[in-house]
């Protein structure tokens, strides 16, 4: 098993729960869209393109290059999260999740980009 396998296996899974907790909108979800100014309804489709992102990095164990687009999309979304999150003057515990993130998709496409 490569590293490309794990990585794209780890993104599914934080990917899928979280874009299915914004999706369910459950409660911390909520609160999380209002103090970034969203609507729930806005909220709920940056879980959309996070499951999206996750299934289309899953693909691309079997067609890396899907997986690749999907993995830069991933990529936009979190650089959108961590200016959301500098735009609000919200601390290093708030921006880490999504700093961390950024790098476990840069080495799942580092690795895939390996694999090529």
């Amino acid at each position: 098993m490569n590293a490309s396998v794990v990585l794209a296996a780890l993104i599914a899974v934080v990917f899928i729960a979280a874009g299915g907790a914004k999706i369910l909108a459950v409660p911390p979800m909520r609160a999380a869209a209002g103090h970034a100014g969203f609507s729930v309804a806005a909220y709920r489709r940056i879980g959309v393109l996070e499951v999206a992102g996750a299934a289309g990095v899953l693909i691309g164990l079997a067609y890396p290059p899907l997986g690749g687009l999907a993995g830069v999309g991933l990529l936009a979304l979190l650089a959108g999260a961590v200016v959301t999150h500098l735009r609000d003057h919200d601390g290093p515990r708030e921006v880490a999740p999504a700093v961390i993130c950024a790098v476990l998709v840069a080495g799942y496409l580092a690795a895939l980009i390996g694999t090529s």
